[in-house]
Order: C-alpha cells, then sequence, then structure tokens
C-alpha cells in the first residue's frame, strides 16, 4: 500500500512539472505568435496551432505520467529497498 501511494505521488508530481513546463512554453509561444503571426507562425494557420497544442497537451501529460512513475520506481528503490 505504501509504495503505492508513493508511486501515485510521483506519478501528480510528474504531472505537475509536465504542465508547469507546457505552460510557459505556451505562454511564451503564444506571445510571439500575437506580436508577429506572419514570422512566427511557420507557416502554419491558426486553426494548425490549436491542433498543435491539442498534441503537445497530450504529449506532455502522458509524458509527465511517465516521467513520474520511473522516478518514483527509481527513487522507492533508492530509498526503500537495501
Amino acid at each position: 500500500m505504501k509504495k503505492t501511494i508513493y508511486l501515485a505521488m510521483f506519478v501528480v508530481l510528474g504531472v505537475l512539472i509536465a504542465f508547469l513546463i507546457y505552460a510557459m512554453t505556451e505562454v511564451w509561444y503564444i506571445d510571439l505568435l500575437i506580436k508577429d503571426f506572419q514570422k512566427y507562425s511557420l507557416g502554419f494557420s491558426w486553426a494548425h496551432w490549436f491542433v498543435i497544442n491539442r498534441l503537445l497537451s497530450v504529449i506532455f501529460f502522458t509524458g509527465g505520467i511517465f516521467a513520474g512513475y520511473y522516478q518514483g520506481v527509481f527513487w522507492w528503490k533508492k530509498i526503500y529497498e537495501k
């Protein structure tokens, strides 16, 4: 039971860190797009950027889950298994 809670908390931590990285990146790039869309849009329309936004949010969320889980397993072995 203790290991399950430990791993679950690491997964939550991984998702939160991934969300913060995603949010900072998104705010930074949307600011660039608003200032000069033609220069920073890479030839995509706003509709394409909405799709990219959704795709990246799923990638970051999934990456946060996996990274949190693997970090939880790593630190569990390091701290509790001797």
